[in-house]
C-alpha cells in the first residue's frame, strides 16, 4: 500500500478520535451542569409567601398593663398592650390612645384590663361601698370575731350584751344592726364595685399569709347604712359586742339595706327588736313628768305686827 495513503488513513482516524474524545468529555460533564443550574429553578419557590389566616371578627381589643404602674405617674406605650379577647369587659378601655398620657391616681398591677374607673380618685376602700353606705372599723378579739371565721363577703349581725347598772335595770342581749357585709378583716380587703379583688394574693406563699393575718386580725371593717352609723358608734361603747355571722344561702342579704321600701322596713324591724336603750333604738328619752302635788309658787307678803298678834297680808 502506498504510504501517503497510509498517512492519510492515519490522520483521519486521529481526527475521529479527537472528536470521539471531545464528546464523551461533554456528556460527562452534563449532570454536573444541571446540579449547578438546579439552585437557580428552585429559587423563585422560595419568594412564595404563605396565605395569612384570616382575622377573627369575634374577638375585640382590649388595653391591658404589662407593667406595674405607681400612682400619679403617666402610662407610657410600653406599660400597656393591646390583647384581644372574645368576650370584653364592661366599661375597658379598646384603644392605646385612650389609656397613653393619663394618671392613675392608685397603683395599677401588670395584666389588669383598664377602663375609666382605673383613673378615678379614691382609695380601694371607698371604691367597695355603696353611696349610702359608711365604712366603719370595729375592734374585735378571737371571740367577736366568730373564732377568727370571718372572711371579707360575709354578711354579719350585731349583737350587743348591756350589763345590768343604773340606767339599765337588768341584763340585756339585743340585735343592734342586721346583715352588715364584712369589707375586710384586718389588713385583707374584698371585692370592689366593679368585681376585682382589693388585695389579689399572687403566689400561694401570699395567700397563706393573708389568711394567717386574717385569723388573728384585731379590726373588722363593715359597710353601714348611712343612717344606722351613729347607732353602731353607740353599741360600741354601751357594751360587749358579737358578730354573728349569717348563711350564705340567703340570697336576700345582697340587697337588705337597699331600696327605699326594704329598708324602711329592715329598719323598722331592727328598732321593734331594741330593749332597754332609747338612744340605740333612735327614739327621744323619756321627759320628766311634773308631779301635781307640787306646791303652787308663793305670792309676795308682807309680815304686819300687832303687839302680840303677827299676820301676813299680800300687797
Amino acid at each position: 500500500m502506498n504510504s501517503r495513503v497510509t498517512l492519510g488513513l492515519a490522520g483521519l482516524f486521529l481526527v475521529g478520535a479527537v472528536i470521539a474524545g471531545y464528546w464523551g468529555l461533554t456528556l460527562s460533564r452534563q449532570p454536573a451542569s444541571e446540579a449547578v443550574a438546579q439552585p437557580t429553578v428552585s429559587a423563585p419557590l422560595a419568594n412564595v409567601q404563605t396565605p395569612v389566616p384570616a382575622e377573627d371578627p369575634t374577638l375585640h381589643p382590649v388595653v391591658v398593663l404589662i407593667h406595674d404602674v405607681a400612682p400619679y405617674a403617666p402610662i407610657t406605650a410600653a406599660d400597656v398592650s393591646l390583647e384581644k379577647l372574645h368576650r370584653v369587659p364592661a366599661g375597658s378601655l379598646t384603644s392605646l390612645d385612650q389609656a397613653i398620657g393619663r394618671t392613675p391616681w392608685r397603683a395599677l398591677s401588670a395584666g389588669s384590663w383598664l377602663n375609666d374607673e382605673s383613673f378615678e380618685a379614691g382609695s380601694k376602700l371607698s371604691r367597695m361601698i355603696r353611696p349610702d353606705e359608711r365604712a366603719l372599723a370595729v375592734a374585735v378579739d378571737e371571740v367577736v370575731n366568730a373564732g377568727g371565721q370571718l372572711t371579707p363577703g360575709d354578711y354579719v349581725d350585731v349583737l350587743l350584751f348591756l350589763r345590768m347598772d343604773t340606767l339599765n335595770p337588768q341584763p340585756t342581749a339585743q340585735l343592734v344592726v342586721p346583715a352588715l357585709r364584712v369589707l375586710g378583716v384586718g389588713e385583707q380587703l374584698g371585692l370592689t364595685n366593679d368585681g376585682q379583688p382589693s388585695s389579689p394574693a399572687r403566689s400561694n406563699e401570699e395567700k397563706l399569709k393573708q389568711d394567717q393575718l386574717r385569723a388573728t386580725a384585731r379590726t373588722v371593717l363593715l359597710a353601714v347604712p348611712e343612717q344606722l352609723v351613729s347607732r353602731l358608734m353607740l353599741a360600741t361603747q354601751a357594751g360587749v359586742l358579737r358578730l354573728a355571722v349569717r348563711s350564705a344561702d340567703e340570697k336576700r342579704l345582697a340587697r337588705y339595706w337597699a331600696g327605699e321600701s326594704t329598708s324602711a322596713a329592715s329598719l323598722a324591724n331592727a328598732n321593734r327588736e331594741l330593749l332597754q336603750f332609747s338612744q340605740l333604738a333612735m327614739t327621744a328619752p323619756p321627759q320628766p313628768v311634773a308631779s301635781h302635788s307640787a306646791a303652787a309658787p308663793r305670792k309676795p307678803s308682807v309680815e304686819v305686827i300687832r303687839g302680840n298678834e303677827i299676820t301676813r297680808q299680800t300687797p
